[in-house]
């Protein structure tokens, strides 16, 4: 597969496959890549931030990131724009451009997803625990037309965009074949 380049959105906060997430847009180049996504087929990819890495050399950009599409836009009350987000697939960003107005670009391709074949009763209390934590924040699972409880790496990823990992352990994670080392390392901290 060829690499195709797409505007980048690094971030403290991260998405993953089939997440959902409202952001507040307000700087002119996040502006300019909403609304150039918007006139085009509305994606961009969202990055996970590197704290070590040099701001000049974009080593601040981590290698994966989640290929997001707008699904919603609004415009917020204090006068920004406001739009909803779903994490599409994971790629990996081969190389990263800036712009004149600071926007980066990257060529991406797309990364294929675990292999997954998960025992129901080790995904089960994971689903169970998740479950309360959506009930408890509401504000959360409105972001989701639909809880797909149901599907293990659904689940997966939702835990692994919960916890307070680091972005350099998410990033190994991901870089994996399947999700046994991230299931066993949930498991272990969720119990």
């Amino acid at each position: 597969m060829q690499d195709v380049v797409l505007p980048l959105f690094p971030l403290s906060a991260h998405l993953l496959p089939g997440g959902h997430m409202a952001l507040r847009i307000f700087e002119p180049r996040y502006v300019r890549m909403v609304k150039e996504a918007c006139a085009g087929d509305g994606c961009f990819v969202l990055c996970m931030l590197n704290s070590r890495g040099d701001l000049s050399k974009n080593e601040h950009i981590f290698p994966i990131g989640t290929l997001c599409k707008i699904i919603d836009f609004d415009l917020l009350e204090d006068g920004l724009l406001g739009i909803k987000v779903e994490g599409q697939y994971c790629v990996r960003v081969n190389s990263i451009a800036t712009e004149d107005d600071g926007l980066r670009t990257g060529a991406v391709e797309r990364i294929t997803d675990w292999t997954a074949e998960i025992d129901d009763g080790v995904i089960e209390p994971l689903r169970d625990k998740l479950q309360i934590i959506y009930d408890k924040y509401p504000e959360i699972a409105r972001l989701y037309p639909e809880l797909k409880f149901s599907e293990p790496l659904w689940v997966i990823y939702r835990w692994l965009e919960l916890l307070p990992v680091d972005a350099a352990n998410k990033q190994a994670f991901l870089s994996e074949q399947n999700c046994d080392k991230v299931l066993n390392y949930i498991n272990d901290l969720v119990r």
